[in-house]
């Protein structure tokens, strides 16, 4: 069990798949929980399925997203898990603005609500989560802008680490880059898409996946660095069905 008694945790995109098993996880673990994410019913589906868990629907991307959340909760957690689901077709089969889907989803919403705790700032000892995705240490060929999104979406933890030290405000700053995750229904359309790039069925696909993660493998290693926010500082953290490991700089 970690240690989450009496924390505020904020987990934008908690209404499905890895970010639903976080929610659930930090309740578990005593945590006080706000799910955010655009989706009214599958929030009411939540809150009515996990008793104690508040719920606000908006849309994360939004300028004064962070305003409203953190009107509703101060985090001393915040996990930014929203994003888009990316194409599946290598960048000339795609239009720009298709490339762009992550740039103009994940990448806003990271901008956004680092820029806000900092600002804000968040209370000394907080804790931001940032949800990249392997991608963004592998590429992804075959999902247009995908890989550099979520490679951006590290540097933001990492100038938000950096600029928090500067200032003095006492904030811990992380990211973490799961590997495909085929239980969720991202991961699913990924095993769908580089399946039918590489002209094998979806099955044989994942069976040559090295140990790939479930959603409560991340959700494990998201309570994990959210426990030990020293260990977590200004790091990028590996995420695979083998636990939580350390990216290579």
């Amino acid at each position: 069990m970690f240690r989450l008694a009496g924390k505020n945790m904020v987990v934008i995109g908690g209404s499905r798949g890895v970010g639903r098993q976080i929610v659930e996880s930090a309740h578990n673990n005593g945590a006080r929980v706000l799910a955010v994410a655009r989706q009214e019913a599958a929030l009411q589906a939540l809150a009515h399925e996990v008793s104690g868990v508040r719920v606000l629907a908006l849309d994360a991307t939004d300028e004064g997203a962070p305003a409203k959340v953190f009107g509703a909760m101060e985090p001393d957690i915040l996990v930014l898990c929203a994003g888009a689901f990316p194409p599946a077709a290598p960048f000339h089969q795609q239009s720009w603005q298709e490339f762009t889907a992550n740039w103009e989803t994940d990448v806003r919403m990271t901008f956004q609500f680092c820029k806000a705790a900092l600002l804000r700032p968040l209370a000394a000892g907080s804790s931001v989560i940032v949800m990249s995705s392997g991608a963004a240490l592998a590429g992804s060929p075959n999902s247009g802008g995908y890989a550099g999104a979520k490679r951006t979406q590290l540097f933001l933890a990492n100038y938000a680490q950096k600029e928090s030290d500067r200032l003095g405000l006492g904030l811990f700053f992380s990211a973490l880059a799961p590997r495909m995750i085929p239980g969720t229904e991202l991961g699913k359309r990924a095993v769908d898409g580089y399946a039918r790039y590489l002209g094998v069925s979806a099955a044989d696909f994942v069976r040559g996946m090295a140990a790939p993660p479930t959603p409560a493998d991340v959700a494990a290693g998201v309570l994990e660095l959210a426990a030990d926010p020293n260990r977590a500082k200004g790091n990028v953290f590996i995420v695979s069905g083998k636990g939580l490991e350390a990216a290579q700089s």
